[in-house]
């Protein structure tokens, strides 16, 4: 009998070795703390900057946590949920929700384009192979990176059009960001606030905030595209997972929101955008 359970000792220890070996997550890789802990960098880097936070939280969960990639961005867009709706109110000290609701007109036009282009690209992603996923999410890692190296360097001047054709702008520019959003699973901040402060003038501070109220129902349209596709189990599957990383973004999203005036803006694109590029070759060489 010892002979048999020490045989079959052996056998487990090998399929686990083996299961390494191939890439498979180890258990303690879904862990609480590990869970709580990349939720709550995330969420804090949400906060501070107006964003879901979604854009270094995909890598995580494909590289780190080891999910499928239409898994991975169904989880990110929970994810980001929770991030998006928390920030907001904790900006409110330094962005007053009243301040943000005098700007509706902005939000609306954003969302005249945004919405459709949610629906457009998670219908998208459903249908894309799994290798081909992974390779579009890389690409548009980079470009993101791209948009945070150089856009964010823009400050409130006015804003570049007027009248019919900053509508038309805003319109378009929103399809195209709601498309890119719900591909990636993200709130799409860092292509938001650009647009928003370069096409409506807005200042930086406030276009975070802004970002955040076009990226909720935005992201609602997105899940609920998702939740049509056989993927969205995931949540279901990972319910202590998603939890326990919820509860670490709310936390780090209220942080974020706190030290938002004592942190220079200026220095995180460039650290952020260094991360991306990491982020996006290794999802390229994902498998």
């Amino acid at each position: 009998m010892t002979e048999r359970v020490r045989a079959a000792a052996l056998v487990r220890r090998s399929e686990d070795i083996g299961s390494v070996a191939a890439g498979a997550p180890a258990a303690t890789a879904r862990s609480a703390p590990h869970a709580f802990g990349g939720g709550a960098v995330i969420g804090a880097l949400g906060g501070l900057i107006g964003l879901g936070g979604a854009e270094f939280r995909l890598p995580l969960l494909i590289g780190g946590f080891r999910f499928p990639a239409l898994q991975a961005i169904i989880l990110n867009k929970a994810m980001s949920l929770v991030v998006v709706a928390s920030a907001l109110p904790f900006r409110a000290a330094v962005v007053p929700v009243a301040a943000v609701l005098g700007n509706w007109r902005i939000i609306v036009n954003l969302l005249a384009g945004s919405l459709l282009g949610a629906w457009l690209g998670a219908g998208w992603a459903t249908r894309l192979a799994s290798a081909t996923l992974y390779r579009v999410i890389a690409a548009m890692l980079v470009a993101v990176a791209v948009v945070l190296l150089f856009g964010h360097d823009a400050s409130a001047s006015g804003a570049l059009l007027t009248g019919p054709a900053q509508m038309l702008a805003g319109a378009v520019a929103g399809l195209a960001i709601g498309i890119v959003a719900a591909l990636l699973g993200v709130a799409g901040g860092e292509l938001l606030i650009p647009t928003l402060v370069l096409l409506f003038g807005a200042d930086v501070k406030l276009a975070g905030s802004l970002s955040l109220a076009v990226s909720l129902p935005t992201m609602l349209v997105g899940f609920a595209r998702y939740s049509r596709d056989r993927s969205f189990a995931v949540l279901g599957e990972n319910r202590r997972f998603v939890l326990v990383m919820a509860v670490g973004s709310i936390v780090g999203s209220f942080i974020g929101g706190r030290v938002l005036e004592v942190v220079p803006s200026a220095i995180l694109p460039p650290v952020l955008a260094v991360i991306l590029l990491l982020s996006a070759g290794k999802v390229w060489r994902h498998e």
